[in-house]
């Protein structure tokens, strides 16, 4: 997965298509990432000892990593990452940028 943790992205298929944010958690076995303030879901909570009312929560589901591009501050779009490999180092690129990310 060539997305990582911490990686400013902008969504670029599904119903938050054009929301940009950050990475909060990356899954690499799911191919899946938690973006901050995309793909938001109410989740219901009971009532509990701790929590005599219950309550709504908000929470940050997951969406697949093809739905999400790198995104790059200046020209304010999305690309695709690459590999560059110098020598022992191998360091990701944005493709069409060519502007390194490590």
């Amino acid at each position: 997965m060539k997305i990582k943790r911490g990686d400013k992205v902008i969504v670029i298929a599904g119903a938050d298509k054009g929301k940009v944010g950050t990475v909060q958690k990356a899954f690499p076995k799911l191919n899946k990432v938690v973006i901050d303030g995309v793909n938001v879901r109410k989740k219901h909570q009971k009532p509990t000892q701790g929590n005599p009312d219950g309550s709504i929560v908000e929470i940050y589901a997951p969406i697949h990593v093809s739905n999400v591009a790198v995104y790059d501050e200046k020209t304010k779009k999305g690309y695709r990452v690459g590999y560059d490999v110098t020598g022992d180092k191998k360091v990701r690129v944005m493709k069409k940028v060519g502007t390194k990310l490590d």
